[in-house]
């Protein structure tokens, strides 16, 4: 006979893990037949299991970690707000100081211009609203035909029906019958896969003029927005040239198109800049934010309008019936606020923008030389090392063969969170990371990597 597990031993959570929890993006099957990983603490960079082991977390949870694990005083806020004032929507002609003090303070680092928030509880959340606050402008603006929203491949915009359907990963799509009517995509600025002969530069003005040439086909009179991550997350941290927003830009003035730029991974400090949109010279005229807002220590989004748009909705002369039971929830909104001042008084986007920035481009730029290593990429505080089979022509390895999921896998054996997509490996650390910790990140990619290398053969 063998004895019952302890109760929160890790096979007795493991068991009603695999009998309870459906969890996002997951084969179940598989995950049930080893047993899921059971996260138990965490503190500065790091993650601890059930088993003792410790994870240096180089993806900050998912891109959202930003001050780091274990801050005292984000749930110290918490604590006294939800004693003070646990709960109160923001409905009916309501408000509470949190939600008036993280409105502000959001619009006191924004991009120039965008000075009206809204509030949801995710990323997903926050786009879905967008798609319908873009056509309630152009209803407003007597254009009722001017609706669909054009995204990009590999794009990534959550996952409700909408914000999947913005989304241009496309095996997200298949099991829900999506996308939605109303959404079209175009090639990414992806210079590395798709550019072939063309200069960054060249490539950049290709991609985004295929944005002039949807808009065309489709007619300006039809199209109300364009959707763009400052850097494509999920889809690989995809890099723009420099000439590509400017281009951006240029084409939705010229047709009257909203420009939506989604900051969900990109905003706070990511990219050296409050918003990535900053860093590239993105005036835009919708802004999603969560994730690092709260640095995911609670659930809380945003939706920031600017210019025309907001005064139109300021303007509006009725109710506009949208808004979440959670919009602007006080203790989230208090995080909220805490985690944006310790990212001033650590000066954490600064060094994200210069010397701990700079020292972690400079450190995985070593990894290029590596014979699987095609490219090696980044900004601020986010990076991708993409795994090729040939480098002098960039031939990627058959998908089939799942090469980042052995590299991922070898990352978790070896106390390393570094996350996949596709074969191009990801990295946003902690803004709070040491020199000393990049060291150790780099050099444990580095190990894994040769590891990977090994099991290919090469």
């Amino acid at each position: 006979m063998t004895a019952s597990p302890v109760r929160n031993s890790t096979a007795a959570l493991q068991a009603a893990d695999a009998r309870h929890h459906l969890h996002p993006f997951t084969d179940h099957a598989g995950l049930a037949a080893k047993g899921a990983r059971v996260v138990t603490r965490a503190e500065g960079v790091r993650l601890w299991d059930s088993e003792g082991k410790s994870l240096l977390d180089g993806m900050s949870g998912l891109w959202c970690v930003n001050v780091g694990y274990g801050r005292a005083d984000l749930a110290e806020v918490a604590k006294r707000q939800l004693l003070e004032l646990p709960y109160y929507n923001t409905f009916f002609q309501t408000t509470h100081p949190p939600v008036v003090a993280l409105s502000e303070k959001l619009a006191s680092i924004a991009p120039a211009g965008m000075d009206l928030v809204t509030f949801a509880g995710s990323g997903s959340e926050a786009n879905d609203s967008i798609a319908k606050l873009v056509r309630y402008f152009w209803n407003l603006q007597g254009k009722p035909r001017k609706k669909t929203i054009i995204s990009r491949n590999y794009a990534y915009h959550g996952v409700t029906m909408q914000a999947a359907s913005l989304s241009g990963l496309t095996a997200m799509h298949p099991q829900f019958d999506l996308p939605l009517p109303g959404v079209v995509h175009v090639e990414a600025p992806y210079w590395y896969a798709h550019g072939g002969d063309l200069s960054p530069d060249e490539f950049g003005l290709k991609a985004a003029r295929a944005v002039e040439r949807k808009i065309l086909e489709l007619g300006p009179e039809t199209v109300g927005a364009f959707i763009g991550e400052p850097i494509q997350g999920a889809g690989g941290v995809i890099i723009p040239p420099a000439t590509y927003w400017p281009e951006i830009m240029r084409i939705c003035r010229q047709y009257d198109v909203l420009v939506i730029a989604d900051e969900v991974i990109c905003g706070f400090g990511r990219t050296g800049n409050w918003f990535g949109s900053q860093t590239f010279g993105i005036q835009p005229d919708f802004m999603t934010m969560a994730k690092g807002l709260t640095s995911g220590y609670i659930p809380m989004a945003g939706i920031m309008m600017g210019g025309r748009v907001a005064e139109t909705f300021r303007s509006a002369g009725e109710e506009i019936v949208h808004g979440f039971t959670y919009s602007g929830h006080p203790v989230a909104a208090a995080v909220a606020v805490r985690n944006i001042e310790i990212m001033e008084e650590e000066s954490l986007v600064a060094k994200a923008g210069g010397e701990i920035g700079a020292y972690f481009q400079d450190q995985l730029r070593g990894l290029a030389d590596h014979r699987l290593v095609g490219e090696v990429r980044g900004v601020g505080m986010i990076a991708a090392i993409e795994l090729v089979e040939h480098k002098p022509s960039r031939a990627f390895f058959d998908p089939k063969r799942n090469v980042g999921t052995q590299c991922r896998n070898h990352c978790f054996a070896n106390g390393l969170v570094m996350r996949a997509c596709r074969d191009v490996m990801v990295l946003a650390p902690p803004l709070s990371i040491s020199k000393t910790e990049i060291d150790e990140l780099v050099g444990l990619a580095a190990q894994c990597i040769e590891l990977t290398a090994r099991d290919l053969g090469r």
